[in-house]
């Protein structure tokens, strides 16, 4: 089941997985995202944040905030929370601490983290620092609607 979700010919899994990251109030209502349709279908998620989408995995995404800009070390990173487990797609939790740091930095803090995780060995992503720098302006402006709304991040594995 788990494989399923994977991307990559090296897990087994299938390929082309999409992320949509979204936010919700707590857990029952992200556990309640559409699931009769493709996540090209979802212009944003039910509470109408406008969700996300990219091909970055939640983890490598958790990992990029925080050793970029927290300077936490990779293997420090907290785990994500599984909210729903289906053969078809899964929905989990990212800690507030991923998105949390993006509101209050400026753009030599956002230069620096992509800079620091282009240059970080042996992980998955983006690894060109201005394709990173794009991607942390889109977490920082997420993060940002994030927190007017009082909501949790999320994150819609779709296979």
């Amino acid at each position: 089941m788990v494989n399923r979700l994977r991307a990559g010919s090296r897990s087994g899994g299938r390929v082309g997985v999409t992320y949509k990251y979204f936010g919700a109030p707590d857990g029952a209502t992200a556990a309640r995202v559409p699931i009769s349709m493709r996540p090209e279908e979802l212009g944003g998620d039910e509470l109408g944040m406008n969700g996300m989408f990219t091909k970055i995995k939640p983890e490598t995404m958790a990992a990029m905030v925080l050793t970029g800009i927290e300077g936490v070390p990779l293997h420090k990173v907290p785990p994500l929370e599984l909210v729903v487990l289906h053969p078809d797609y899964a929905v989990v939790k990212l800690p507030m601490t991923v998105v949390d740091p993006l509101r209050g930095i400026g753009e030599e803090a956002v230069g620096a983290a992509a800079f620091i995780w282009s240059t970080v060995p042996d992980r998955g992503g983006p690894r060109d620092a201005f394709n990173v720098y794009q991607l942390l302006h889109e977490w920082q402006d997420f993060s940002h609607r994030l927190h007017e709304a009082g909501h949790q991040p999320y994150c819609l594995v779709w296979p």
